[in-house]
């Protein structure tokens, strides 16, 4: 790989990661092509993007974005998204599914984290659900004062 590729991939990584709110650091030692195509599929769904990058590469990418205090060794898969639950569902989906999937650390809303950090996010609901749930709060009144009014109706019509 030539200096200019090199400089290339910083480029695009450092780009990403400076527009991004999770950056998840996994180890994928051991797992099969099929498996890999498997997670990449889930997180296209999920607009989260996943790349297999060189740890130095990946470093100097990270520390351009601002995010520092992991270290990054070995082998390492880079999952990151715009949402900090999203990338961190995916992560932890995929480590369920699989023994040799490990979540090693990364960066929620450009703050170091830990894998049990990331589980936590992981467990919380996602945007979508989130939204099902303010819009059931706020249709909680409405339903009740119909609920309220029918009951009146029919007490007026029974008198």
């Amino acid at each position: 790989m030539t200096k200019t590729q090199k400089a290339d991939i910083i480029e695009k990584l450092n780009t990403a990661f400076v527009n991004t709110s999770a950056v998840v650091i996994c180890d994928y030692k051991g797992l099969t092509v099929s498996q890999l195509d498997e997670l990449r599929i889930a997180a296209k769904e999920n607009a989260t993007s996943v790349q297999v990058v060189k740890n130095t590469l990946a470093s100097i990418a990270l520390s351009k974005a601002g995010m520092n205090g992991v270290d990054i060794k070995d082998t390492n898969i880079f999952i990151w998204s715009d949402d900090v639950i999203a990338a961190s569902k995916i992560a932890a989906d995929f480590a369920k599914k699989t023994d040799k999937f490990v979540i090693k650390a990364g960066y929620l809303d450009g703050e170091a984290a830990d894998a049990a950090k990331i589980e936590a996010f992981a467990k919380l609901p996602g945007r979508e659900e989130l939204l099902g749930m303010l819009a059931s709060v706020w249709m909680g009144p409405i339903r009740n004062f119909t609920i309220g009014l029918d009951a009146l109706k029919r007490q007026k019509e029974e008198a």
